[in-house]
């Protein structure tokens, strides 16, 4: 299922870079834009994945949580785009708490945040 999702991100990536032809600025975010949505994507797939098992292996889900927050720090240091740097904020808010949650004990914590900030990293990078 993963790489249906990266290919999805990927054509996501191509159709937001087609309009983003006519301005640097324009193309610039549409590239961290795709860059996001593919880290996005594999991080909370992974983190999904970890969390449905985490009474098994909860360091999983917490690899899972800091392959997303290197993911997000690595794009969040490459874009000069200031939505798309508050969306990045709202993601890592999101991981966040649900490591605190892990940290506290819970082994199936709430990952609905996380989904939230991947929408909000999803309008800001919906040209228009």
């Amino acid at each position: 299922m993963k790489p249906m999702h990266r290919a999805a991100a990927i054509a996501v990536a191509a159709a937001l870079a087609v309009p983003a032809l006519s301005a640097c600025d324009t193309l610039n975010t549409a590239m961290d834009c795709a860059n996001t949505a593919v880290a996005i994507t594999d991080g909370a797939n992974d983190l999904q994945q970890a969390v449905s098992q985490a009474g098994n292996s909860p360091q999983d889900a917490q690899n899972a949580l800091n392959q997303i927050e290197t993911s997000l720090k690595k794009i969040g240091d490459q874009t000069d785009n200031a939505d798309l740097s508050k969306a990045i904020g709202s993601m890592k808010t999101a991981v966040t708490n649900v490591r605190t949650s892990i940290d506290n004990g819970n082994t199936t914590p709430d990952i609905t945040p996380v989904g939230n900030a991947a929408k909000e990293i999803s309008k800001v990078c919906t040209p228009g």
